[in-house]
């Protein structure tokens, strides 16, 4: 294994997300607690973007992933710990700092008595930095209705109006919470292109949840997988496959397995760091891990 890739329990030297890359962090969260009723969702987490960077965050429903953007956003007020965007609070962000941020969340929020055009006119008197030749490509490109109340418009529709808007004002961090649950393959594909390239022609960070493990492995060049309320693992997703493997056996021929990191057990096989034995216990198989099958043992 790379000795640069974050595991969990990795120890002081690297923490979760972060990269050698000499220029401020674009996000950096310390020790974040948050908890509902007394049960515990975020604890002490830790979290660093870098400028440029791509992340897709992976965790089990109910996990706490929406309830982490939202607070990465300040859009709730943690228990414990802090979150700073750009070198300030989260919760104190002025409107420089607004304007350079862009949010899909999951469930829409737009303004569901007005077109289109209107709610666009409205977001732009906001923002500076508004790129209208870009929303009226995609507005376009997406066939968006304009002369349509939104609230008439489709799942579909809407949430293309939705990542059109985020994407108008050419923001340096853009947060998407299930961005393309109610896309067809075709328009995630469109969608998904559009986000490299605001990537590569930007340096914009990115910061994404799904659950479709197809289109996370398009786009995300980092994967960070939330488990038990830290981010126990973050990696470049190629790093990640290529530094991992699975042993599969019975348990008792597992147990046998000595000198390895095992990251995760799972029923008949262990995920383990590289290098391995290069001569394994009798009736125990290598397997190369997918992302579906990192997704099972780290979350």
């Amino acid at each position: 294994m790379n000795p640069s890739l974050p595991m969990a329990d990795a120890g002081p030297a690297l923490n979760p997300g972060d990269t050698p890359d000499t220029a401020a962090p674009s996000v950096v969260i310390d020790d974040l607690s948050l908890a509902y009723g007394g049960q515990a969702v975020l604890r002490q987490l830790r979290w660093r973007l870098q400028p440029g960077q791509v992340v897709g965050l992976l965790g089990r429903n109910g996990a706490g992933k929406t309830t982490l953007l939202e607070a990465l956003l300040g859009l709730r007020d943690a228990q414990a710990g802090e979150v700073r965007l750009f070198g300030q609070p989260a919760t104190q962000l002025d409107d420089a700092a607004r304007a350079r941020i862009g949010y899909v969340p999951q469930a829409s929020d737009l303004f569901g008595e007005l077109r289109a055009d209107e709610l666009l006119a409205y977001f732009r008197s906001f923002y500076p930095r508004w790129n209208a030749a870009k929303v009226e490509a995609l507005l376009g490109r997406w066939a968006v209705p304009r002369d349509v109340e939104i609230g008439l418009l489709s799942g579909g529709q809407q949430q293309r109006l939705s990542i059109i808007r985020a994407l108008a004002h050419e923001p340096d961090l853009l947060v998407l919470d299930e961005p393309v649950a109610s896309l067809d393959p075709l328009a995630r594909r469109d969608f998904l292109r559009e986000l490299v390239e605001q990537v590569l022609d930007r340096g914009t960070t990115v910061v994404f949840s799904t659950h479709i493990l197809s289109d996370l492995e398009r786009v995300a060049f980092n994967v960070a997988f939330l488990q038990q309320g830290r981010i126990g693992v973050q990696a470049p997703l190629d790093e990640l496959l290529d530094d991992t493997a699975f042993v599969a056996g019975a348990e008792a021929q597992l147990a046998q397995l000595a000198g390895v990191e095992v990251l995760a057990k799972l029923p008949g096989r262990w995920l383990l760091r590289r290098p391995v034995p290069a001569a394994l216990p009798p009736g125990l198989v290598l397997q190369r891990p997918s992302l579906e099958d990192l997704f099972e043992a780290l979350t």
